[in-house]
């Protein structure tokens, strides 16, 4: 789950996107921790804690053939809402409105991607409408976190549209 390793081309990456030292703010890194706890995915499938390392996540986006983006987005809905994008509808909700100083810049690796052709083909984001970011230490708000068992369910959807099969790890 971590960045080490060469870059395999013609992957999924499964990117869990935020800082879970600011509230709500770690959501998409706790979906990926569920995902990488219950189920094992084929080798060509990378799981990664993008934290907020930003363009340091580059060269992984370019290698990358299938994109699945876990964040907590200001989507101005209601605390809690869950929202799903695909396709080329995902680099703009990248430049969504950012939430705070420390937050990963993302839309800017779509953009440099996008620039340098190396865009992936397909693109999906699952995002949670954040309650609350201004917490340092502070962890999910109830309503966030109880949207992480249907996250991992839409992540899952997703996969399985792009022929990627799982299996759930034994308890």
């Amino acid at each position: 789950m971590g960045m080490e390793g060469p870059l395999p081309t013609h992957e999924t990456l499964v990117l869990g996107i935020g800082n879970l030292l600011w509230a709500d703010e770690g959501f998409g890194v706790r979906v990926l921790q569920a995902l990488d706890s219950r189920y094992h995915f084929p080798e060509q499938v990378r799981l990664m804690d993008g934290g907020t390392q930003g363009l340091f996540l580059l060269p992984y986006v370019q290698a990358a053939e299938a994109l699945l983006i876990l964040d907590a987005i200001d989507f101005g809905l209601e605390p809690g809402t869950l929202h799903s994008v695909e396709g080329e509808a995902v680099p703009q909700y990248g430049a969504a409105k950012k939430m705070s100083m420390h937050q990963t810049g993302f839309h800017e690796v779509l953009a440099a991607a996008r620039l340098t052709g190396r865009l992936p083909q397909r693109m999906a984001l699952i995002g949670v409408q954040p309650e609350c970011i201004e917490d340092f230490g502070g962890g999910l708000r109830p309503r966030v976190a109880a949207r992480i068992p249907e996250a991992v369910a839409r992540a899952l959807a997703v996969l399985e549209t792009w022929s990627i099969r799982w299996q759930e790890r034994s308890v």
